[in-house]
């Protein structure tokens, strides 16, 4: 038998998303509602909705979770051992001559079974 305990903080939790996305949604009504407003002060005002949404967002558990995770990405980005210029020009030829020879011997195929078909048929295009 499972039971399902919601901890209190879930349900902050919940609370917490609910004004984020209600702030989120006031910053888009709002940069419509005051569209005859100066653009920059409507960005100034979208921009700050959408940064106090996320601080709120982020003192909630899915927001810590995704933050570690963030944290934890970055640190692995750093470990990547990025080819040189080089190798990126070198390798970026060898993927074009690939395909150049790739489409040669596809268009080939295609006159060849272009002609097999058009003999077997005996319609002639």
């Amino acid at each position: 038998m499972s039971a399902n305990v919601e901890s209190p903080s879930s349900s902050m939790d919940m609370v917490k998303w609910l004004f984020a996305i209600a702030l989120l949604a006031a910053a888009v009504v709002g940069n419509t509602v005051y569209g005859e407003e100066s653009a920059l002060i409507r960005a100034i005002g979208v921009v700050a909705a959408v940064a106090i949404a996320l601080a709120v967002a982020a003192t909630t558990e899915k927001g810590r979770n995704f933050i570690t995770f963030a944290k934890e990405a970055r640190i692995e980005v750093r470990k990547v051992v990025w080819p040189t210029r080089q190798e990126t020009t070198h390798t970026t030829f060898i993927v074009m001559i690939a395909t150049v020879i790739m489409a040669l011997i596809l268009w080939g195929l295609d006159g060849i079974l272009f002609r097999v078909v058009g003999f077997l048929t005996g319609l002639e295009i």
